[in-house]
This record gives structure tokens, C-alpha cells and sequence, in this order.
């Protein structure tokens, strides 16, 4: 009677264990199939445009010392007069000229200031130059000598900057010129997986950067320069 009630349940175990098996092979299939309709590749394009800055900003600021603040004031007047006759020889019109604000400076004003014999009042006096007309202003780069020979005392000079202004103009193209080296990277190795390439996964699109176009420095001290984006594709594997 005892083995009457075994054969039963020993079946119902062997169907049990048979269910078993094949759920887990049905759970190991899934896993499987997910893993391959989820494969991809993940490239970047790259795309480089070598460009010639549109705006130029050239600061001239240039100081004077001594111990009486009219007399220093004077030859501020006297120098920011030179200035102003010097750009106006190179030929800029006054609308791009801008004046900076007046820096007075009393040494013994200071706390705790030592008395080292040095000028007691130092002025400095800025003059924007804002134009678009690069080629000029680099060619007064080369003219500031003739400001120092009259006595203009420059300080702080550290060139003009230089600014590419028409990124908006060339970001489509450059977008599109990325895009279409990733997917030929993309194409590329998925030929060589012997495997079709399916459809965009996601996308990320770099920020543009201005870069020196010899590739050292800073871009913004010339004005040849160049623009690079980079975007990170995800592309489907069929």
C-alpha cells in the first residue's frame, strides 16, 4: 500500500523536475534574445573646421606716477590725447573706440604702507579698441612702438583678442559632418562583425571648442583658429 502511494508521487516529482527544466531553459532562451536585441556599437564623429576670427579687442592701458595728483592727471590727459591721434592715424572710426574707466591709486593711502621712496599717485587710463576689421588691428600691434616713442607708458599689454562670432553659421554643417563619420566608423565595424548595422540607439552631441589652429596657445591671441565638435553615437546591431 506504502509503494502504491510512491509511484504516484515519485511521477508528479519527475514532471515537477521536467517543468523545472524546461522553464529554466525557456528563462536562459530570454536572457539570450534580450542580450542579442540589445546589442550595439557606441562611436564618435568627429568634425574640425579651420576658420578666421571676425572680431578683434584691442585694450590699451597705459599709466603715469608721481607726487602731485594734478600734474599726474595732466600727463594722462596729455597721453590718452596721444593715444587717441595715434588711432585715429591708423584709422579707426571713433565709434570704435571706447574709454575705460579712470584707476587712481594713492601708495600712502594704504594701510600700513611703506614708505620706499616710490611715487606716491599712480594713474592708469584704458582705451578699448572693438572692431571687426582684424586685419587692422593686428597691423597695429606691430605700430605700438611709435606709442611708446612718445612717451606712452603701456602696461599690462598682452596683444588683442580675437574672436570667432559665426559659430551659428557653420554648427549645421559641422553637426552633420560628425554624425556622418560616426555612422561610417559605425558602418565600418559592424562590416567587420559581420553584422548589419540597424538604427541610431541615442546620441550626444559635444560642446564646439575654438582651438588654436596650430594646435598650442590660446586661440583667442590669434586669429587663425579652428572649431571642433565631436558626437558620441549608440548604434543598434541587428
Amino acid at each position: 500500500m506504502a509503494d502504491n502511494k510512491l509511484i504516484p508521487a515519485a511521477v508528479v516529482g519527475g514532471l515537477l523536475a521536467v517543468g523545472l527544466i524546461g522553464g529554466g531553459g525557456l528563462v536562459g532562451q530570454g536572457v539570450v534574445n534580450a542580450r542579442v536585441g540589445d546589442r550595439s556599437v557606441t562611436v564618435r564623429g568627429l568634425a574640425e573646421r579651420d576658420v578666421q576670427a571676425d572680431l578683434a579687442v584691442l585694450p590699451l592701458r597705459f599709466t603715469a606716477s608721481g607726487e602731485v595728483l594734478s600734474e599726474v592727471q595732466a600727463r594722462i590727459d596729455a597721453d590718452l590725447g596721444v593715444v587717441r591721434r595715434f588711432l585715429a592715424a591708423q584709422g579707426y572710426p571713433a565709434d570704435t573706440i571706447t574709454l575705460g574707466r579712470l584707476e587712481v591709486s594713492d601708495r600712502r593711502s594704504r594701510e600700513y604702507a611703506q614708505q620706499d621712496g616710490g611715487p606716491r599717485f599712480i594713474l592708469a587710463q584704458t582705451v578699448i579698441v572693438r572692431t571687426t576689421d582684424v586685419a587692422r588691428v593686428q597691423a597695429t600691434t606691430r605700430a605700438l612702438n611709435d606709442l611708446v616713442r612718445q612717451g606712452v607708458v603701456l602696461q599690462d599689454f598682452n596683444g588683442p583678442t580675437y574672436i570667432f562670432t559665426k559659430l551659428n553659421d557653420v554648427r549645421p554643417a559641422m553637426i552633420a559632418e560628425a554624425t556622418a563619420s560616426a555612422r561610417s566608423g559605425a558602418a565600418q565595424f559592424a562590416e567587420d562583425s559581420g553584422t548589419p548595422l540597424g538604427p541610431i540607439r541615442q546620441a550626444t552631441q559635444g560642446s564646439f571648442e575654438i582651438l588654436p589652429r596650430e594646435g598650442y596657445g590660446d586661440a583667442s591671441q590669434s586669429p587663425d583658429q579652428r572649431v571642433r565638435v565631436v558626437t558620441t553615437i549608440s548604434y543598434r546591431l541587428k
